[in-house]
């Protein structure tokens, strides 16, 4: 980690997290809200928005994720403030809760930002790489594992699975000069 250019922190946006983060990673540059949390948060909103008519619902989801994707979640929230929301019982108190939490945690949430860095605002490509690295790996049928073979194995499986051409490329490499 020491060799890192930027450390980058990545929250579910709990209770704390983020002190704990720059508590432990006093390198961290910037602490990013995983994009999924508030994305299912919009969508259950727009569920309550338009709750007879399911695709509805996921358009009004869709664009709004796409603004707070473009326009980060100070922006959404303003927005969302602004919107003219029809009366229905608990829509107007889930509408504020979710502007709330927008705000709270609009410094989080520079997705612009971040994405034009490069930068991933979610935890999905991790999660799935977890999954196809290591858990199909490390967990077949009879396998058991101590730490340093499941730290080699990894190792391999990223390789195996990474970008095209690195496998080869590693164990075609001159080992001459070692």
């Amino acid at each position: 980690m020491d060799r890192a250019d930027r450390w980058i922190g990545l929250s579910d946006g709990g209770n704390g997290l983020e002190d704990r983060l720059r508590e432990n990673f006093p390198r961290v540059e910037v602490v990013i809200l995983d994009f999924y949390h508030p994305a299912e948060k919009l969508t259950e909103l727009a569920r309550r928005l338009h709750p007879e008519d399911e695709a509805t619902a996921e358009d009004q989801a869709r664009q709004w994720r796409q603004w707070l994707k473009d326009e980060g979640g100070a922006a959404l929230g303003a927005i969302l403030r602004e919107w003219d929301w029809p009366r229905r019982p608990g829509l107007r108190e889930a509408a504020e809760e979710l502007i709330g939490y927008l705000e709270r945690h609009a410094h989080r949430m520079e997705y612009p930002e971040y994405l034009a860095r490069g930068w991933c605002i979610g935890s999905g490509a991790v999660e799935s790489a977890c999954k196809t690295v290591v858990g199909q790996r490390l967990k077949l049928a009879g396998m058991r594992w101590g730490e340093a073979g499941a730290h080699a194995v990894c190792h391999l499986r990223a390789l195996y699975r990474s970008e095209r051409g690195q496998w080869d490329a590693f164990w075609n490499r001159d080992y001459s000069r070692n």
